[in-house]
């Protein structure tokens, strides 16, 4: 029996894709027969191998250890390059079948290893290790912005650019407005541009979304999102929502105790008016009396009432800004003005260039800086909302009827008694348009919509012509796009909601002659007046809330009724 180590037996391939290099080595290796820990075969010309059986002296075993080792090792490396090369091949035969873009792809994301794993693996894990080495990374790219160099300072500096601009407060009527006191004549540029974002932030009620910047709206949208997705996880129930826009037909509404409960008077009501920036109304009337509420829908608690001695109100209004309070009687040319602020009443007996001995029609701009007031003999006069002062004077043909400012104070719109209507351009004075209102013999009212669009007509034939403010402006006979017929009997209010889908339409000539137009439809309310209930008696004069959640209307019984518009979810 053979001692020693045992001898391991080397497999050559003979796979066609082996390289020609390798299937060169092993065809030598047969040939001379050198095959580690193997004997040549008898006939072959080699030396023959011994049997078992042989008489001969066997080797030891300790001497023969080393080079079963080394035979061993060769072997083994033998088997590794021989598995290296198939895989190679076999990787280069893959690839040929992949498009370029692939194998471009591959290359990028794993290295050209070469089908080497361990290659792979160290690759995969010094990635990772970067990943959690970013800190560092950030910290070599903050050095590296220290090393940067230093900006260089100007060659030159003109002096006169470091100097503040002065701008003068007087020469401007809208700077005028700004100042708090006299000393403030003349400011720097930064001081004004200061003072802008003040006023625009006190009348805006803080930074609007779209002023504020770009990761502070980026917060608040992503806080609001998440607050969204609570909510949305917190309650079940139908999550498709309805139109935000107001649907025609029935309104829905709710019939509310009168503003003016809290003061009951028989007197007729001369004027409805909302506040602009609180929940209050005002109502006035001819018992002399201007009163201020709370309107909360259920019990209206009184704020204020303000007694004027011989003085029957015939109009009230608020300034645009609400400050204010201003007031006519209907035989008397002083104007009142009550400041709200202050609790002080000023009257303002003769105003500068005005010789009107009655004053009793105005209207306030929306913009809060003029004062209209309607003449006799067909004038219209401007006048200066702060000082009370006359700008200038307009005149129609016959008397004026009504007037009302366009919604971005530009524009005046004039109704006379012959039906003409007159469109005035409020800076000029000048007449833009003329032109006469269709079918109308007569008219009584006029109102422009807040968002621009519509301009209504109110007859004495009880018609109402709705028109587009554009072809009041360039036609000289405009149509109508609607005529509403639904009164009989002069129309002699008329009043938008401001979301300009509302159009109230009232005549105090007869009882229950109100209706509540839906626009752009320009269909009627089906659901009011309710016919049955004669609440509403003879409509004098009616007024939306300002985000459209009431609707108040005075009639001559001396009610203010007010109604709940469920459609609208603010006051």
């Amino acid at each position: 029996m053979r001692s020693g180590a045992p001898r391991e037996r080397v497999r050559f391939s003979s796979d066609p894709r082996m390289p020609p290099e390798r299937r060169s080595r092993t065809k030598a290796a047969r040939r001379a027969g050198a095959t580690p820990g193997r004997k040549a075969r008898p006939g072959s010309g080699r030396t023959p191998r011994k049997s078992a059986g042989s008489s001969q002296r066997t080797q030891p075993a300790g001497p023969r250890a080393a080079p079963s080792a080394v035979t061993a090792a060769a072997a083994a490396a033998a088997e590794e390059e021989e598995s290296r090369l198939r895989q190679r091949n076999r990787l280069t035969l893959e690839d040929l079948d992949k498009p370029a873009a692939e194998r471009c792809l591959e290359q990028l994301v794993f290295g050209d290893v070469e089908g080497d794993e361990d290659a792979l693996l160290r690759r995969l894990g010094s990635s990772r290790g970067q990943l959690h080495g970013s800190s560092d990374d950030s910290e070599v790219e903050n050095e590296t912005k220290d090393n940067l160099p230093q900006k260089k300072k100007p060659v030159w500096v003109d002096e006169d650019d470091e100097e503040e601009e002065i701008v003068d407060m007087m020469n401007n009527r809208f700077r005028k407005d700004i100042m708090k006191n006299a000393s403030e004549s003349k400011l720097t540029k930064d001081k004004l541009q200061k003072r802008l974002k003040e006023e625009f932030q006190h009348a805006m009620g803080g930074v609007p979304d779209w002023a504020e910047t770009g990761s502070k709206r980026r917060m608040s949208s992503d806080d609001e999102s998440e607050e969204d997705e609570d909510d949305l996880l917190q309650r079940t129930g139908n999550f498709i929502s309805t139109s935000t826009s107001l649907p025609r037909g029935i309104l829905k509404m709710k019939n509310c105790r009168p503003a003016n409960a809290e003061r009951p008077t028989t007197a007729r009501i001369s004027s409805v008016q909302f506040h602009p920036g609180a929940q209050v109304v005002m109502v006035s009337g001819v018992d002399n009396a201007i009163s201020l509420f709370q309107v909360d829908g259920k019990t209206n608690p009184k704020i204020q009432s303000i007694y004027l001695e011989k003085f029957p109100i015939f109009k009230a209004c608020f300034s645009a800004n609400g400050e204010q309070v201003l007031a006519t009687s209907m035989h008397s040319k002083v104007l009142y003005v009550y400041d709200m602020l202050a609790g002080k009443l000023t009257p303002v007996h003769q105003v500068r260039g005005l010789k009107e001995k009655i004053v009793k029609r105005f209207e306030v701009s929306p913009d809060g800086s003029f004062l209209l007031i309607s003449g006799i003999a067909g004038f219209s006069h401007l006048l200066s909302m702060k000082t009370k002062e006359l700008i200038g004077s307009m005149k129609i043909n016959g008397r004026i009827s009504a007037s009302t400012f366009s919604s971005d104070s530009k524009r005046i719109y004039t109704s006379s008694v012959n039906g003409e209507v007159y469109v005035w351009d409020v800076n000029s004075r000048k007449c833009m348009n003329r032109f006469l209102d269709e079918g109308s013999l007569c008219g009584l009212s006029i109102a422009a919509s807040k968002n621009g669009q519509y301009v209504a007509c109110g007859s004495k034939s009880g018609v109402v012509n709705i028109y587009n403010q554009d072809s009041c402006l360039q036609q000289t006979n405009p149509k109508p796009i609607k005529a509403i017929m639904n009164l009989v009997t002069g129309v002699t209010s008329l009043t938008f909601n401001p979301t300009t889908e509302i159009l109230a339409v009232a005549s105090r000539k007869m009882k229950e002659a109100v209706r509540l137009v839906h626009l752009p439809s320009c269909t009627v309310f089906s659901n009011f007046p309710v016919f049955k209930k004669s609440v509403v008696s003879r409509v004098q004069t009616m007024d939306f809330s300002p985000r459209s959640g009431y609707f108040a209307l005075g009639n001559e019984q001396g009610r203010a009724l007010l109604y709940r518009l469920h459609h609208y979810s603010d006051f």
